[in-house]
C-alpha cells in the first residue's frame, strides 16, 4: 500500500467515526456511514474529468433515458455518469440546504449505479446525520480527499477500500461472516483453481470470465481478477456476480466500480430462486454460500426447476433446512462446457462438513454427491484449518470442481488435509483466529500439484467413495418338538382327520426343514392325503427355536426370519458383497442372511477416517508410575490431616 493510501486510510477515512459519528451512531455501525461516503467521493473523482461535458450533454435535451446512456458511453466511454451540477466540494462550500443538495446530487446518478444508494439505505443515513447536525461536516471531510485515479490508482484504491471494509467488519465481529470471506481463504481457492490452467493463462491475450453466485462484497471476484492479472498483465478478465443481501450487494458493486469495473458486474437477487445469468456459463466459478441456509422461501421455484430434466436442480434436492448442496449443483451447472484443447470450467466452493456425508443412500443429498462423483466433476476437496472464517470456528472444506480434468487426474479425486497449515493471527476477528500465510498456501498448492498419496493427500476414485447398504436379516433355527399340545393344535386344523394323528406323532427331534418331505412320505405310506394347509399347520405347531439347529426354511425353501430383526451392512463398491459378508459378518453372526439385490448404492467422503492416525497408547509402566505418584501424594495429604 502506498504512503498516500496509508495516510488516507488511517488519518482521514476512519477517523470520521471518532470526529463526527460518536454519540450519533452505534460504533458497530460506523462502517455503514463511512463506506457510502467513501464510495461517493471515489465515483465523483472518477467522473470529474468529463463531468462538465456530460452535464452539458444531458442539459441539451437531445438525449434522454437509454439514448442518453448510449450517447455518454459512445462519447466518453462511461458505463455510468452523473447529470447534477452538484458534487461534495460544491455542497460543502455552504451549510445552507445541505441535505436537499446532497439528495439532488444522488438523484443525478444514472440508473446503472443508482441502486447502490438504495441498497445502502443512504438517504436514511443522510437524514440521521442532518438531524444531529453532522452532515455538513462529514461532506466537507470527504470532499477534501483526493481520490482521483491519477492520485490513487485502481489497485491502491482497492487496498484502501479493503482496509476500510475490514475495519467496518471488525466492529461487527461474527456478523461479518455473513458477507465477507477472508482473503487468505480466497487466495488459496484462486491459486488451486488456476493451477490447472496455467498454460492457457500465459498466452499473448487470453480472456477469462469469473462468476460468483453468492458474491457478498465482491472479494472473491476481485482477488481472482488480481491473481489472473499478476499471472499475465495482458489478460482480459470479465467479472460476474449475484448477491441477495442489500448492504453486501452495495459494497460489492461499489468496490468493483471504484476499481474501474463495470456497473453490471454484480446483479442483485436470490440465486436459488432466480439465476440472473440463466443460460450463461463461465471459465471460473467461486462461491462461499451460507452454511445451513434455509431455502424454504425459494422452495416453490426450486421444486419447479428440479422437475426439468438436465436443469441445475434436477440431480437431487437436500433438506429444506440446508441449501449448501443446491449451491454445489448450481455452481457445477455454471462451468463452461467441456471442449477441445482443454476448454471447460473450473469451480471452487466453500462448505462445512455436511455435504461430504449428509443423507442416506438414495436420498436427495446423496444423489447430488453421486452425480458429481460418478460424472468425474470433483477434482479435489480440501479440508481447511478450523477457525478460518469470521462467523464460525467449525471445520470447513473447499470443493474444486472441473468438467475437463487434466489427463492424469481423470477418474480420480484428490482429498487434501490442509488443516495443519495455518498461522496464528496477531489479532482475532470474530471466530477467525487463524490464517493461512503465503507459506501455508504454497505448501497446500504443492500438495495439489504433486497429486500423490501422502500424509496430507489421498487419491481415490468414485468407487472408493461409494458403498452398498445391504439389508441383513436373521434366520430362525427350528427343530421339531412334538408334545400332546402340539398334536392337538395340528389336529384342530379343519383338513385334519383322525388318521393324521399317527403321522404327526413320533417326529420329535426332526430338523424342521425336513418336515414337509417327511410328512408327505409318511402320509403316502399310510394311504392318507396330506393337504398343503395341514403341513403348514403342523410345522407351526411343532416348531421349537433352537440356536444349535440349522437355519429354518419354509415349505417353499425360503429362509424363516426373526421378527423385528433388521440391520444394514455398509460395503464399499470396490468389494464383493458375498466375500465381505463371509469375512466381516458371518464369523460373528452365522445365522444371518442378506439380499444384495435389495441393496441401495450411496456415496460419502469420509475425510476423518481416511486421514485418521491413531495415537500410540502410553506404556503400562508409565501409567502405573503416574498412579503410584498420585496415590503417594494422596497418602501424604491424608497423613497430614490425621496428624
Amino acid at each position: 500500500m502506498s504512503a498516500q493510501v496509508a495516510k488516507i486510510s488511517q488519518s482521514a477515512v476512519w477517523d470520521t467515526a471518532d470526529k463526527y459519528l460518536r454519540n450519533v451512531v452505534d460504533p458497530e455501525d460506523y462502517g455503514e456511514y463511512i463506506l457510502p461516503f467513501l464510495i461517493l467521493r471515489r465515483l465523483e473523482c472518477l467522473l470529474a474529468d468529463t463531468k462538465d461535458e456530460v452535464v452539458e450533454l444531458a442539459e441539451s435535451g437531445k438525449f434522454t433515458g437509454e439514448l442518453l446512456n448510449m450517447a455518454v458511453h459512445s462519447k466518453f466511454g462511461l458505463g455510468y455518469y452523473n447529470t447534477s451540477r452538484f458534487d461534495l466540494e460544491v455542497i460543502g462550500t455552504t451549510d445552507d440546504h445541505v441535505q436537499e443538495s446532497l439528495l439532488e446530487y444522488l438523484d443525478g446518478f444514472s440508473e446503472q449505479v443508482a441502486d447502490i444508494w438504495d441498497a445502502f439505505k443512504f438517504r436514511e443515513k443522510i437524514a440521521t446525520l442532518e438531524r444531529n447536525s453532522r452532515l455538513w461536516q462529514i461532506i466537507r471531510h470527504f470532499a477534501a480527499m483526493d481520490l482521483h485515479p491519477e492520485t490513487i490508482p485502481d489497485v491502491s484504491m482497492g487496498d484502501l477500500f479493503e482496509d476500510i471494509m475490514f475495519r467496518a467488519f471488525t466492529t461487527k465481529g461474527k456478523g461479518a461472516g455473513a458477507f465477507y470471506t477472508p482473503r487468505d481463504a480466497i487466495r488459496l481457492m484462486v491459486d488451486v483453481l488456476f493451477a490447472s490452467d496455467d498454460d492457457g493463462l500465459t498466452g499473448k491475450a487470453p480472456a477469462r470470465s469469473v462468476y460468483d453466485p453468492t458474491a457478498g462484497t465482491g472479494g472473491m471476484l476481485l482477488v481472482a481478477q488480481r491473481a489472473l492479472e499478476e499471472m499475465n498483465p495482458n489478460i482480459d478478465v470479465t467479472l460476474y456476480g449475484q448477491e441477495m443481501m442489500d448492504w453486501a450487494y452495495a459494497i460489492g458493486k461499489a468496490d468493483l466500480l471504484i476499481q474501474g469495473g463495470r456497473p453490471e458486474s454484480i446483479k442483485q437477487g436470490d440465486t436459488l430462486r432466480v439465476d440472473r445469468y440463466e443460460g450463461e456459463t463461465f471459465d471460473y466459478v467461486l462461491s462461499n454460500p451460507p452454511f445451513g441456509v434455509d431455502w424454504s422461501v425459494s422452495k416453490a421455484e426450486v421444486m419447479r426447476q428440479s422437475e426439468v430434466p438436465g436443469s441445475r436442480f434436477s440431480h437431487g434436492l437436500p433438506a429444506v433446512s440446508d441449501g449448501q448442496m443446491l449451491f454445489l449443483s448450481h455452481v457445477a451447472s455454471k462451468m463452461a462446457p467441456k471442449g477441445p484443447n482443454g476448454a471447460g470450467g473450473r469451480a471452487a466452493i466453500v462448505s462445512n462438513g455436511s455435504p461430504l456425508f449428509t443423507g442416506k443412500a438414495g436420498s436427495g443429498p446423496d444423489k447430488i454427491r453421486a452425480w458429481l462423483l460418478t460424472n468425474d466433476l470433483v477434482d479435489a476437496i480440501i479440508a481447511l484449518p478450523e477457525k478460518m472464517f469470521y462467523g464460525t470456528g467449525i471445520s470447513t472444506y473447499v470443493w474444486i470442481l472441473d468438467n475437463n480434468k487434466e489427463e492424469h487426474r481423470r477418474g480420480k479425486i484428490q482429498l487434501i488435509n490442509a488443516a495443519p497449515f495455518w498461522s496464528p493471527m496477531r489479532k482475532g476477528m470474530g471466530d477467525k483466529t487463524r490464517e493461512m500465510s503465503e507459506t501455508d498456501r504454497a505448501a497446500v498448492l504443492e500438495i495439489y500439484t504433486e497429486f500423490e498419496d501422502s500424509e496430507h493427500s489421498k487419491i481415490v476414485t468414485a468407487d472408493d467413495l461409494g458403498y452398498r447398504d445391504v439389508p441383513v436379516v436373521k434366520q430362525k433355527h427350528y427343530v421339531t418338538r412334538v408334545t400332546p399340545e402340539a398334536v392337538e393344535e395340528a389336529m384342530a386344523h379343519a383338513a385334519a382327520v383322525e388318521g393324521h394323528r399317527a403321522i404327526i406323532e413320533k417326529l420329535d427331534g426332526v430338523v424342521w426343514n425336513s418336515l414337509p418331505t417327511l410328512l408327505k412320505t409318511r402320509a403316502k405310506a399310510a394311504g392318507a392325503k396330506m393337504p398343503t394347509g395341514l403341513i403348514d399347520a403342523i410345522m407351526n405347531a411343532v416348531a421349537h427355536d433352537d440356536p444349535e439347529a440349522p437355519p429354518a426354511k419354509s415349505r417353499t425353501g425360503k429362509p424363516v426370519l426373526v421378527d423385528g430383526f433388521s440391520m444394514t451392512e455398509r460395503i464399499p463398491l470396490s468389494e464383493d458383497v458375498d466375500e465381505h459378508m463371509r469375512r466381516e459378518v458371518l464369523p460373528f453372526a452365522p445365522d444371518v442372511t442378506w439380499d444384495e439385490a435389495a441393496s441401495k448404492v450411496g456415496y460419502e467422503i469420509p475425510f476423518t477416517r481416511l486421514f485418521y492416525t491413531p495415537e500410540p497408547v502410553r506404556p503400562l509402566e508409565e501409567i502405573d508410575a503416574d498412579i503410584a505418584r498420585v496415590m503417594a501424594s494422596l497418602e501424604a495429604k491424608f497423613k497430614a490431616v490425621r496428624e
